[in-house]
């Protein structure tokens, strides 16, 4: 009975210490907060990129869910929940909803912002889109919801607080290619000082830089190739790096590879069930020494969009972006 009883106390303490890990990348004054990660960043793109709005002519709206490290009790799991509708031939607007959590809620982001684009026309086919997005970032922080949570632990009660924010960017895109560079939150601000107390938790939101990149390749009549890239910078945290190619067959099926520098590879595909209804899945396989764990079973994706296609007016640009 000891034996059991040590086992299940052994076990609460790996879990505790696991999520507090996670979360210290989140609460602790050395590291800078990151935006949440996508896989499929390229079907999200107003995410990130306000200048994105209305570019693909038609009203948007599209939801993702992404479970991070699979097994792992604790890890992140984030949903998104946006819309995109051109208002005018230069006018765009668009709506995003983020959730991010870790550790079953103990460490919870939620961002709204609204996005303004307006483009310019540069050739028969090429657009300069400018955005602007304006919002709030709330965070919470929950202490108790952590195993084996008691005043053993010496964590202090954090709470809420809600920030506003605001970003930009701006995105060119033809036909075949698009690139965009943007930040999506200028103001840096600084969450639960508690210097004061017995324990130091703070939680500083940095600046993120976002570089977007992709061009279409006309294989033949019925197939497309799309290599595309992203590059994510934020000062207190690795450069991240992300490697894209995906096949596009019949204006249907999609089927592609991605590699996240010396963090992940991942397997995309996607299905244009009509013209309206697309769905993306994705799976990332670790290549850490996190991927090599037994309680990590990798990190899923499942990505749905909706397009309200008039008879009339078809989608500007191909689906591939």
């Amino acid at each position: 009975m000891s034996t059991n009883i040590n086992y299940r106390n052994s076990n609460k303490m790996k879990k505790l210490f696991i999520i507090i890990v996670l979360l210290w990348s989140t609460t602790s004054d050395l590291f800078a907060q990151q935006d949440a990660q996508y896989t499929q960043y390229m079907y999200n793109t107003i995410a990130i990129n306000p200048a994105y709005a209305g570019s693909r002519g038609v009203f948007s709206i599209g939801a993702l869910h992404r479970s991070q490290w699979v097994g792992l009790e604790g890890a992140p799991k984030t949903q998104t929940l946006n819309f995109n509708t051109p208002v005018s031939n230069a006018v765009g607007i668009g709506l995003s909803l983020v959730n991010d959590q870790i550790g079953e809620g103990t460490n919870q982001d939620t961002y709204i912002d609204a996005a303004f684009s307006y483009s310019i026309k540069t050739s028969n086919e090429g657009k300069l889109s400018f955005g602007l997005k304006a919002g709030g970032h709330l965070l919470n922080v929950d202490f108790t919801k952590l195993a084996n949570y008691g005043a053993e632990t010496n964590l202090p009660n954090i709470g809420q607080k809600f920030s506003p924010n605001f970003g930009a960017g701006v995105y060119y895109h033809t036909n075949t290619f698009y690139a965009g560079l943007s930040v999506p939150n200028f103001i840096e601000t600084k969450h639960f000082d508690t210097s004061g107390q017995s324990a130091s938790f703070l939680a500083a939101e940095r600046m993120n830089w976002y570089f977007i990149t992709g061009y279409v390749f006309d294989l033949n009549p019925n197939l497309k190739f799309k290599p595309a890239a992203l590059l994510k910078a934020v000062k207190g945290a690795p450069l991240q790096a992300d490697i894209s190619a995906n096949f596009l067959l019949q204006e249907k099926f999609s089927l592609g590879m991605a590699y996240r520098w010396d963090a992940a590879v991942s397997l995309l595909m996607g299905y244009q069930m009509s013209d309206q209804f697309m769905i993306g899945l994705a799976y990332d396989k670790e290549t850490t020494e996190l991927g090599g764990t037994q309680f990590n079973d990798g990190s899923f994706e499942i990505f749905v969009r909706y397009e309200f296609i008039s008879k009339i007016k078809k989608v500007i640009t191909p689906r591939f972006f």
